[in-house]
């Protein structure tokens, strides 16, 4: 008993529906190609449709898996895997889940950034909705088709601000199939619950409005209140849509992700990644580093490049972090040096944005300080006279973390914690191998894209993807399964400390920091569970006791599996 596009977990369970013939092969959520039995065939009129071979899900992967591997480069894989996307659902994410480790890098960073570049070129079939400022009087109304019925997840962009590549116009939408890819492969919502948007507010970026197979909406983007008018009227027809839904935010520009934010935080159940996903990432990643360093987080020293939404992010909940540790607020902001393109936030330096402003060091904190240029404290001035214990990149500019300010902190730390986490892999700060091998071995490293294992003590090592994906499906699934109506500070606060929690170094100073990619289903489950749990605590949810909650998350976890049909009228 189960609705038209199975949103049952159960395995047993089957599908309803009058499609048949061309339509039902048509539908990538109903699609299961030469799987469809002999029975069925007969039921929905697929004779002679289909070749007469019945193959199980499992050939069917082997199928396509070794179709992918020909193909001569991970665009030409992305863009087949997009293709089968499109085509078979259960296919694709049967293939993404079984492959995970050699297929994350494909479905999302770093190859998305190209899957965003050419996304006019390599456009076939719409996926999610395109919703731009000629149409603004009519969101409402796209909303309100019945094919959105079940929505319960949205990853919205507005493609300003795509990974460290800048303005991808229309592009950005890649980000938003990708983001959802990963909330159905890890955290197994069903591909029926969620919806991919975009919203064309126009674009600055000339190649893509002299490219005339661009798709988007050509002309400049939008700024001032036209721009807040059409993000008011996309989240008021969103709330009254889907009262219960997640919306996520995803790849907005620095001027605009972090009061988008704060403005619409406490209206619905929302969050960005780029700031709080980084953050919790970030944050568990650290607080598992702590097994490692024997350092506590109340004695951590970190410094920041990048000192946008994503970099304030991730400073913030690392404050608590040491709050929590036994420092006072105004101890903690002390241990945070965040540098921007003007060098370190510093009082009274021109054009500091709001948020920067609980991380400015004040004057007579750095007066004492010898410095390479006065008119400008950057990295070496920090890493010389602050002796950071953690550095961390969100600046998108490959080469930020050189070889003489890294030999410099490792002069001064015994064990240095450096955190490359810029997207895709050609805007990392420092590759894994260079810091390894600048740090003579000690440095103990997560990057945000995936990188070769490193060859240390004879021995080839995993480097630890400190990556958005490792929590922000889990965070959905969590808030989601007990309809959390926020998504609160203690609950990201959670999360971190539940990935924290399952570190191989918890247990081995010597492993890694994060569990394997190949976990990630697991790691969103044990998110999930922590999320949930801190929303009622936090009154966001409806009182329930764990075991409740555990099997609410445990029925939303969607497994890609063919289910019987049957035909109705």
């Amino acid at each position: 008993m189960s609705a038209e596009h199975d949103l049952g977990p159960s395995v047993g369970s089957y599908v309803e529906t009058a499609s048949s013939g061309y339509s039902l092969l048509n539908d990538p959520l109903l699609n299961k190609g030469t799987a469809f039995t002999e029975e069925e065939r007969d039921l929905f009129e697929l004779h002679g449709l289909l070749p007469p071979t019945v193959a199980t899900l499992g050939e069917q992967v082997a199928r396509r898996y070794q179709a992918m591997r020909q193909l001569p480069n991970d665009f030409e894989r992305y863009v087949f895997l997009r293709g089968l996307q499109d085509t078979n659902e259960v296919l694709f994410y049967a293939l993404l889940v079984r492959h995970f480790e050699e297929l994350l890098p494909i479905v999302y960073t770093p190859t998305v950034g190209l899957g965003c570049q050419h996304f006019s070129q390599a456009f076939r079939k719409p996926r999610g909705l395109f919703l731009s400022i000629p149409h603004q009087q009519r969101i409402a109304r796209i909303l309100a088709h019945p094919r959105f019925d079940s929505v319960e997840a949205i990853v919205v962009t507005d493609g300003e601000r795509i990974l460290g590549l800048g303005d991808q116009g229309a592009g950005g939408m890649g980000i938003s199939i990708g983001k959802l890819s990963l909330y159905t492969g890890c955290g197994g919502l069903h591909p029926a619950t969620t919806l991919p948007i975009f919203l064309d507010v126009g674009t600055n970026n000339p190649e893509r409005l002299s490219d005339p197979l661009y798709i988007g909406w050509r002309h400049e983007r939008l700024r001032g209140q036209p721009y807040d008018d059409f993000i008011e009227a996309f989240v008021s027809a969103v709330t009254e849509r889907w009262p219960h839904v997640l919306l996520q935010w995803e790849d907005f520009a620095r001027d605009n992700a972090t009061r988008l934010l704060e403005r619409y935080r406490d209206r619905l159940c929302t969050f960005n990644d780029d700031i709080q996903g980084t953050a919790v990432v970030a944050a568990g990643a650290l607080l598992a580093a702590v097994n490692v360093t024997g350092l506590p987080m109340r004695e951590q020293r970190v410094a920041v490049v990048g000192a946008g939404g994503a970099g304030t992010g991730i400073s913030s909940l690392l404050l608590r972090a040491m709050i929590e540790d036994g420092l006072t607020e105004v101890e903690a902001r002390r241990r945070f040096y965040l540098i921007d393109r003007d060098g370190l936030l510093v009082e009274g330096m021109p054009d500091l944005l709001p948020f920067q402003e609980r991380f400015i060091q004040p004057r007579d904190a750095v007066a004492d300080w010898v410095l390479e240029n006065e008119s400008r404290i950057g990295l070496s001035d920090v890493v010389h006279n602050a002796k950071p214990t953690v550095l961390i990149g969100v600046s998108g500019q490959p080469g930020a973390f050189p070889e003489n300010v890294v030999r410099a902190m490792a002069a001064s730390v015994k064990r240095p914690v450096i955190f490359p986490l810029s997207n895709p892999t050609s805007r990392a700060e420092a590759t894994p191998a260079d810091l390894m091998a600048w740090t003579e071995g000690r440095a103990v490293i997560g990057t945000g894209s995936p990188f070769p294992a490193l060859l240390k003590n004879g021995m080839y090592v995993r480097v630890d993807q400190t990556n958005n994906s490792y929590v922000f499906p889990g965070i959905g699934l969590g808030a989601i399964a007990v309809r959390a109506r926020r998504v609160s500070d203690a609950m990201l606060m959670a999360a971190a400390r539940a990935l924290a929690d399952i570190s191989p170094a918890r247990l081995n100073p010597n492993a890694n920091l994060l569990p394997n990619v190949s976990d990630l289903r697991d790691v969103s489950l044990r998110v999930a569970q922590a999320v949930a749990l801190q929303a009622r605590n936090d009154g966001l949810t409806e009182a329930m006791d764990a075991g409740d909650m555990y099997q609410k998350i445990r029925n939303k976890m969607w497994a890609p599996l063919y289910r019987p049909y049957r035909r109705i009228n």
